[in-house]
C-alpha cells in the first residue's frame, strides 16, 4: 500500500517578513537628501533611485538581524546572510528580488523599466549591420504616497513615544464657544452659534413659561445650547531650508528635518484638521512644494536666501483666514544671499553680510506687523548665528530652539501641540 508523508508547511523566508518593519528600517534610503552613504552606494548629488541599490539597503537591513523570524530561517541562510559576499549567492538574490516584488504589489514602491528602443538596422550592399551594444540603463523605482504617509505616521509614533503621555488633538484656549463637546453650563442660543441644544434646558425654559402641558410649545427665546472650550485654527509653513551646509560636515541634517515635517503633516491631517499646512524651500530662491512630494526633495549647491523664503512664507499666511499664522523655520546656517529688485541674486558666503542680514531682519518686521509668529529651529550654534536668532525671535515675539538633527523632532512638537511661550536654548 503507497503511502504519502506531509511535512509542516514553513513558507518562503520572504514571506515570513513584516514589510511594514522593512520600510521603517529603509526609511533613511528612501528619504536620502543627497548625503553621500558609504552603505548604500548613493552619489552625493545623485537623485535616482536603482533597483540595485535597493537590493543592497534590504540586504543590509537583513543583516541587522531581527527582520527574519528565527524558525523561518536556516543555518545555510542565516551563514549566506553574514557572508561578506552575500550578493553573489543565488538564494540571497532570490530572497530580495522576492521582497522586492512584494513591496511593489503591496504599494510601497513603484518600479520604473528602462524604455527599450530598437534603433533602425543599417544596410548596405551585403546586408544589414548590427549596432554596437550598449548598456541598458538600470532600472528605476518611485516610493509611492503610501509609503511617504507611512513613514510620517511612523516617525509622529515614535515622536510622541519619546515624549511621554500626551493630550494632543487640539488647541485649548481659555474661550468658550458652542462646539459639540459639552464643556460649561448652557446659555441662550444666538444668531450664529453650533446649533448643540441643550435639550433638558430648553424643554424647562418652555415648561416655566407656559405651564407644565401638552403638546409643549417651543418659542425662540427658549432656545438653550451647550457651552464647549473655543479650539483656535492654526495657519503653519514650514520654511525648509535646502541650501548645501545641509549636507555639509560629515552630518545630514535634511533628513531628519524632511521626517519631522512629514510628521507634522500626519499630525495636522489627522489630529487638527481645522490647521493648514504648507512648505516652503528656501536655497538661492524659495518655492512653495506640495506636501506629496516632500519625501524626495533634495539639497542642493545652493546658498541661504532667508529673506525669499519670509516673503513667500507671508504670501501663503496672509490668504489663511486662521486665528493664528506662523513660520516654523528649520535651518543651519546663517543668511547668504539676496534678491535683488532686477531678479539677480546677491550671494556672499562669508560672515554675515550687514547688507544681507539687514534686507532679512527688514522682512521679519513685515512678519511682525502682519501678526505673524515666527519659530525657528536652528541646527548650529556658532555665537554669530545665535545671536542672529536670538534677534529675529525678539522682534517678532517667537521661539528659538538651539537643536540637533536627533532632538528636533521633540522639540517642534512640543512646540506645536502646548504653545509654550518659554525659549528653549
Amino acid at each position: 500500500m503507497k503511502f504519502i508523508r506531509y511535512a509542516k508547511y514553513t513558507g518562503e523566508p520572504a514571506d515570513a517578513i513584516d514589510l511594514e518593519e522593512l520600510v521603517k528600517r529603509l526609511g533613511d534610503f528612501f528619504l536620502q537628501s543627497g548625503f553621500e552613504s558609504q552603505f548604500y552606494g548613493v552619489s552625493q548629488m545623485d537623485p535616482e533611485r536603482s533597483m540595485e541599490a535597493l537590493r543592497e539597503a534590504i540586504l543590509r537591513a537583513l543583516q541587522e538581524g531581527d527582520l527574519l523570524p528565527e524558525n523561518a530561517m536556516s543555518d545555510e541562510l542565516r551563514e549566506m546572510l553574514n557572508d561578506p559576499s552575500a550578493m553573489n549567492s543565488q538564494a540571497i538574490k532570490d530572497l530580495l528580488d522576492k521582497l522586492t516584488e512584494r513591496l511593489a504589489n503591496e504599494g510601497f514602491i513603484n518600479p520604473q523599466q528602462p524604455p527599450q528602443v530598437t534603433p533602425p538596422p543599417q544596410t548596405s550592399a551585403r546586408g544589414q549591420l548590427g549596432q554596437p551594444h550598449k548598456r541598458q540603463p538600470e532600472a528605476r523605482f518611485e516610493i509611492t504616497d503610501k509609503t511617504i504617509d507611512f513613514l510620517g505616521f511612523k516617525t509622529l509614533q515614535d515622536l510622541l513615544g519619546s515624549l511621554g503621555r500626551s493630550s494632543f488633538g487640539r488647541h485649548d484656549t481659555r474661550d468658550l464657544s458652542t462646539g459639540i463637546e459639552s464643556g460649561g453650563v448652557s446659555r441662550p442660543y444666538e444668531f450664529g452659534d453650533t446649533f448643540n441644544m441643550d435639550i433638558s434646558a430648553t424643554l424647562f425654559n418652555a415648561v416655566r413659561r407656559e405651564g407644565p402641558k401638552v403638546p409643549i410649545e417651543i418659542t425662540y427665546s427658549d432656545l438653550m445650547v451647550h457651552q464647549c472650550e473655543y479650539h483656535s485654527s492654526c495657519a503653519t509653513v514650514v520654511l525648509l531650508d535646502c541650501s548645501h551646509s545641509m549636507i555639509l560636515y560629515g552630518e545630514d541634517r535634511f533628513t531628519p528635518a524632511k521626517r519631522v515635517a512629514m510628521a507634522l503633516s500626519h499630525l495636522i491631517r489627522t489630529q487638527y484638521p481645522g490647521d493648514t499646512l504648507n512648505l516652503v524651500l528656501f536655497h538661492d530662491s524659495a518655492e512653495e512644494v506640495p506636501l506629496s512630494e516632500l519625501a524626495r526633495v533634495q539639497v542642493g549647491p545652493y546658498y541661504t536666501n532667508t529673506r525669499e523664503g519670509l516673503r513667500m512664507a507671508q504670501r501663503i499666511l496672509l490668504r489663511q483666514k486662521k486665528d493664528m499664522r506662523q513660520i516654523v523655520m528649520i535651518t543651519d546656517g546663517k543668511p547668504s544671499a539676496l534678491t535683488l529688485e532686477d531678479g539677480r541674486i546677491y550671494k556672499n558666503a562669508f560672515g554675515l553680510d550687514p547688507f544681507v542680514v539687514g534686507q532679512t531682519l527688514e522682512e521679519v518686521n513685515k512678519c511682525k506687523r502682519a501678526g505673524i509668529m515666527i519659530n525657528t529651529f536652528m541646527l548650529a550654534s556658532d555665537y554669530s548665528l545665535v545671536h542672529f536668532v536670538q534677534k529675529i525671535t525678539e522682534m517678532c515675539r517667537g521661539k528659538a530652539y538651539f537643536t540637533t538633527p536627533y532632538t528636533l523632532g521633540q522639540y517642534l512638537l512640543m512646540d506645536y501641540m502646548s504653545r509654550k511661550t518659554k525659549q528653549i536654548h
